[in-house]
C-alpha cells in the first residue's frame, strides 16, 4: 500500500458551463514510491502553483512513455491535462480530488475505508453518462435532439454522480458480468467474480478471490474465498443511521436473499433468506448443541465459525457452531 503525499496526472472533461465533469488518472506518482512514475514526483510538484494545476505543455511532464505522450498530446477541445496533488488525508475539496481518491481505491493503492471521503457527494456532479462521455443534464435534451437529427449514436447509460468502474480502470484477474453494476471506487481483488446480479459500490469490495452475486454496499469489505449468494444484501453506512462498518471474514457464505447488518468473522454462514440485523435476538448454542443464552446479534459481531439459521418450527434465529468450511470453485475464479 502507498501513502501521501501523491500527485495524479489526469485528463479532465470540461462541460459547456466550464465545470469539470470528471477526471481520468492514468498515472499516479507517490513521493515515496520507487516506480518510474513516482520518480517524477519532485518534477511534477515543481510545476504546481496550487493543488490542482492545468498543464499546457506536455513536454514539461518529462513522460518516458511515447504512447502516453502521443495520447496526451492530442487532447480534444473539452479535455484538459491537470496535475492534482494530495498532501494528506484531508476532506475532499474539488471534483479532481474526488476522482483521484476514487481511482486510488480502484487501483488498490488504498483499502476501502482508509481514505477521507468527506464532501465526496458535495463535489461530484449529477451527470448523464453516455457512450460519448459525461454530459451535463441541462444540455442533454439538445444533445439527444442533435444525435437524432444527425443519425448519431447517443446511448445514455445512467444519470448518476458516479460512473462505472470499467469506464476508467480494468482491474486485473477479475470477471464482471454486468459492468454497469460496479461503480468507480470499487476495490476488486484478483480472482473476484461479479455476476449479473452482483453489485459493488464505491469504497467497498473484496480482499481476495470471491464470488459476488449479491450487493456489496459502500464501506463493506469481503474477505478472501467468500461467497455472496444471489440477491443477498450487506448493510451500508450511507443512510438509515447505521454507523457500523460491515465486514465479512474469509471463507464465508451468505445464502441467497439473505442480509447482513453486523460484521462477521471467518468461516461463517448465513442461511438463505435470513436478514441478520444488529438488534436481532439470537439463541446461541454450545459446541455440543446445548442452548447457552439469548443475545443481540451485535454481541456476536466479528466472531468466527458461526452458522446463523432460523428454526423452521419456532421461527427463532439461532447461532450454532459451524463445522463446515466454505470453498470456492477454483476453476471458476482463475480469471
Amino acid at each position: 500500500m502507498n501513502n501521501f503525499p501523491l500527485i495524479g496526472l489526469g485528463i479532465a472533461t470540461k462541460g459547456a458551463s466550464g465545470n469539470t465533469l470528471d477526471t481520468f488518472y492514468p498515472c499516479i506518482s507517490f513521493k515515496n514510491g520507487k516506480d518510474k512514475i513516482s520518480l517524477m514526483y519532485e518534477q511534477w510538484d515543481s510545476l504546481m502553483s496550487q493543488n490542482v494545476t492545468e498543464i499546457k505543455d506536455v513536454a514539461q511532464l518529462n513522460l518516458q512513455d511515447k504512447n502516453l505522450n502521443a495520447v496526451i498530446g492530442n487532447l480534444k477541445k473539452n479535455k484538459t491535462l491537470v496535475l492534482c496533488r494530495i498532501l494528506d488525508n484531508h476532506p475532499i475539496e474539488c471534483v479532481e480530488e474526488a476522482y483521484l481518491k476514487l481511482h486510488l481505491i480502484s487501483y488498490k493503492h488504498f483499502l476501502p475505508n482508509s481514505l477521507n471521503l468527506e464532501n465526496l457527494f458535495d463535489n461530484l456532479l449529477n451527470l448523464a453518462w453516455t457512450n460519448q462521455g459525461p454530459l451535463e443534464l441541462d444540455s442533454i435534451e439538445a444533445k439527444i435532439l442533435s444525435a437524432k437529427i444527425n443519425g448519431q449514436s447517443l446511448e445514455i447509460k445512467s444519470i448518476d454522480k458516479f460512473p462505472c468502474l470499467t469506464d476508467y480502470i480494468i482491474p486485473p484477474g477479475v470477471r464482471i458480468a454486468d459492468a454497469s453494476r460496479v461503480r468507480l471506487g470499487a476495490y476488486l481483488s484478483e480472482g473476484t467474480t461479479v455476476m449479473h446480479e452482483g453489485f459493488v459500490n464505491f469504497n467497498a469490495g473484496t480482499l481476495g478471490p470471491a464470488m459476488i452475486e449479491g450487493r456489496i454496499s459502500a464501506g463493506v469489505v469481503v474477505g478472501k474465498n467468500s461467497d455472496l449468494g444471489g440477491g443477498c444484501s450487506t448493510m451500508g453506512t450511507l443512510s438509515g443511521g447505521n454507523n457500523v462498518k460491515i465486514s465479512i471474514g474469509e471463507n464465508c457464505l451468505l445464502g441467497a436473499n439473505s442480509g447482513l447488518g453486523i460484521p462477521i468473522g471467518d468461516n461463517c454462514i448465513i442461511e438463505a433468506g435470513l436478514y441478520l440485523t444488529g438488534g436481532s435476538k439470537i439463541t446461541t448454542y454450545s459446541p455440543d448443541n446445548n442452548i447457552e443464552s439469548i443475545v443481540k446479534a451485535s454481541q456476536l459481531a466479528g466472531k468466527d465459525n458461526l452458522l446463523f439459521i432460523r428454526n423452521s418450527q419456532s421461527g427463532a434465529i439461532e447461532a450454532r457452531i459451524n463445522s463446515k468450511s466454505v470453498a470456492l470453485n477454483e476453476t471458476l475464479h482463475k480469471n
